[in-house]
């Protein structure tokens, strides 16, 4: 999964919508803006509608306005 556009974000949570890099389904999520959720987390949602995963970062991975400490 990759993040497509976030909607929302009060410090470092924030709501998104997360589009599957291999069908295109999008849907709504929540996130957490640091390093870690950026590299381990979202490469490891599982679609719902295909069921992949791309279990590593992507070419088009977005990067959090905070690092982790």
């Amino acid at each position: 999964m990759r993040i497509q556009k976030i909607i929302w974000q009060n410090r470092r949570d924030f709501k998104a919508i997360y589009e599957c890099e291999f069908c295109g389904d999008t849907g709504e999520g929540n996130g957490y803006d640091d390093s870690h959720f950026h590299d381990s987390v979202i490469p490891n949602l599982r679609c719902r509608k295909c069921d992949k995963k791309s279990g590593t970062a992507t070419s088009q991975a977005t990067n959090p306005d905070y690092m982790q400490y």
